[in-house]
C-alpha cells in the first residue's frame, strides 16, 4: 500500500474509530489473490468486544462504499484488535500491557524480560523476575532506553475476562453493500457474499 494511499484511509477512518473511544492503531492493505485485504486494527484501554469490531466494520464499509479510497478493485475488509504479540511502540500500549511479562530490547544493548507494575509519562516500573527461587527485582525503564518490546505469552497466565484481544469483525466488499455476520471472518480466498445471500 502506498504511503499516499495508508494516509488517506487514516484521515478516513481515524473520525469513525475515535468516535467509538477507540484507538486506530494501524491501517494496512494486502493483496490477496484477486481481491485485497484491508486490514484495520483498533483497540481501548478496556479491550474491543467482537460486536464493537462487527459494528465498526458495517460502518467503515459503508463509509468506504462513499468514496473511492479503495479504487474500483473487489477487497474484504477486516477489524480486529491487536494480537498479543504485536509491538509496544506507545505509552498506552505499555499501559494496557501493565500486569503482562514484556521482553524489551535495550538501546544500550542486551534484553531484558521483566513484568510491567505501572506506567508514567516517562517510562516503566517492573518487576524482574527471580531465578532459582528468588524474589523478583525492582527495575525502573525510561521509555528512552527501550528500542522495541513486545509482550511475552505466557500459557499460565491467569486472564481477567474483560475485553477481547483478538476480537474480529469482517466485511466483504466485492460486491458492494454485503456485510458479514460478526462471528464469521473472512478468508480472503472466500467468496463471503455467497453464504449470506443464501441465508437471507
Amino acid at each position: 500500500m502506498s504511503t499516499t494511499q495508508s494516509e488517506r484511509l487514516r484521515a478516513l477512518l481515524a473520525p469513525l474509530v475515535s468516535a467509538r473511544e477507540l484507538d486506530l492503531e494501524e491501517v494496512e492493505v494486502t493483496p490477496a489473490g484477486k481481491r485485497r485485504v484491508l486490514r484495520i486494527v483498533v483497540d481501548s484501554d478496556d479491550g474491543v468486544l467482537l460486536d464493537t469490531c462487527a459494528e465498526l466494520s458495517r460502518a467503515a464499509s459503508e463509509l468506504l462504499d462513499e468514496t473511492d479510497a479503495m479504487g474500483g478493485a473487489p477487497y474484504s475488509l477486516e477489524v480486529t484488535s491487536p494480537g498479543a504479540d504485536r509491538p509496544l511502540t506507545e505509552p498506552r500500549h505499555y499501559r494496557r500491557a501493565v500486569g503482562r511479562l514484556v521482553k524489551a530490547q535495550l538501546t544500550a544493548g542486551g534484553e531484558l524480560i521483566t513484568r510491567i507494575v505501572a506506567v508514567d509519562d516517562e517510562g516503566l516500573d517492573t518487576e524482574v523476575p527471580g531465578v532459582k527461587g528468588r524474589k523478583p527485582t525492582a527495575r525502573r525503564l525510561e521509555f528512552s532506553e527501550i528500542a522495541k518490546a513486545r509482550v511475552e505469552i505466557e500459557f499460565n497466565r491467569k486472564h481477567s475476562g474483560t475485553g477481547s484481544t483478538g476480537s474480529t469483525g469482517s466485511t466483504d466488499n466485492s460486491d458492494a453493500n454485503d456485510t458479514d455476520d460478526a462471528n464469521d471472518t473472512v478468508d480472503a480466498g472466500d467468496d463471503a457474499n455467497d453464504e449470506n445471500q443464501e441465508e437471507a
